[in-house]
């Protein structure tokens, strides 16, 4: 496969547009690469908007592509609301397909096509961002000999994202923003390498996402089925035992970091308890009004059931009060999207 560019691949979350327009403003015109971003925001935001104002902060050509175009140098594609963005064969695809780690655009999901077909030419960026997206995608170019960059957490509107990274994967370059444009520029202006010996995983990977759905044959292929069940479509959940970090993804295609699965559990969890608790205090209820028109034996009996209901109410809900510093995830962890239910287009998802 001749891919005769390099490609930098981009992923931010909350706090990513402010982040991603001071990065661009230091890309020159004549940067001989693609970029490729991935920021999170709701599906129903205006894409068009985001480009628009990319592109006052930028000399580089910036496009919402639709897919099928081709993949040139100083030309900025951002993923549209609600589509993946993946490249094959020196194209832009744009698809619809399952969500990973809980986000469509993923990071993860860009990040792996780029790696499948690029290899050694691919430069992945972490941004800030809450959450684990991008952390598997850059332990997928770092397989293919890509480089890896992330953004200081410290100086990070939201750390969360730059951190996973850091935890999970021997990132070649850890820069605040103000250096990073420069540093992206030295490295896409590097001579390209030859593309060969991409991990077979990865490959099957992008094919699958590329089709959009796999079957269980593939995903067999990729690891070992495990007693847990899919939290987006209830399949079953094969772990993956390609790399380094630990992920796990269904044959319809859903995948998840380890860390991302449990948090997305822990969610299904909490709300479980929550239907739990009201069906309880409507048990509760009901007692009660069985009781007050009872006499004798038959209400004393009734009043004990309530007194040990009450009391089985009142620890759920402390421990779904409580249930944060208990349970072992942070309260980062467990917070929720500020841009699933907003109307406003340039809330990032985070």
């Amino acid at each position: 496969m001749d891919h005769p560019t390099h490609v930098i691949v981009i992923g931010a979350s909350a706090g990513g547009m402010p982040a991603l327009c001071q990065l661009v403003a230091q890309l020159p015109a004549d940067l001989p690469a693609a970029v490729l971003v991935v920021q999170h925001f709701a599906p129903d935001s205006s894409g068009q908007h985001l480009v628009e104002r990319l592109a006052r902060h930028t000399d580089l050509r910036c496009k919402l592509p639709q897919g099928g175009e081709l993949v040139e140098p100083n030309t900025l594609y951002l993923a549209p609301p609600d589509r993946h963005l993946l490249v094959k064969d020196g194209y832009v695809l744009v698809t619809k397909g399952p969500h990973e780690n809980h986000y469509r655009p993923a990071a993860d999901a860009l990040f792996r096509s780029a790696a499948a077909y690029y290899g050694p030419n691919v430069i992945g960026v972490v941004l800030t961002g809450m959450l684990h997206d991008g952390t598997a995608g850059l332990e997928f170019i770092k397989r293919s000999g890509g480089l890896t960059v992330v953004q200081d957490p410290q100086e990070a509107e939201f750390p969360s994202m730059p951190e996973s990274a850091l935890s999970n994967v021997a990132v070649d370059y850890v820069v605040p923003l103000s250096e990073m444009g420069f540093l992206l520029t030295r490295l896409a202006r590097m001579p390209l390498a030859s593309v060969k010996n991409i991990p077979e995983d990865i490959k099957l990977e992008a094919a699958i996402a590329e089709r959009v759905v796999g079957t269980t044959d593939e995903v067999t292929r990729l690891g070992r089925p495990v007693p847990m069940t899919c939290p987006d479509c209830g399949g079953s959940l094969w772990e993956l035992k390609h790399g380094q970090l630990l992920r796990y993804r269904c044959h319809t295609g859903h995948a998840f970091t380890a860390d991302g699965l449990l948090q997305r559990t822990q969610h299904g969890l909490e709300e479980s308890l929550w239907v739990a608790l009201r069906m309880m205090e409507e048990r509760k209820n009901l007692l009660t009004n069985m009781a007050s028109r009872g006499e004798g034996t038959y209400s004393v009996q009734q009043e004990e059931r309530i007194e040990e209901i009450k009391l089985h109410i009142n620890r759920l809900r402390e421990f779904l009060l409580n249930g944060t510093s208990q349970n072992g995830t942070t309260p980062e962890a467990d917070a929720p999207d500020p841009a699933a239910d907003s109307g406003n287009p340039l809330s990032p998802q985070s």
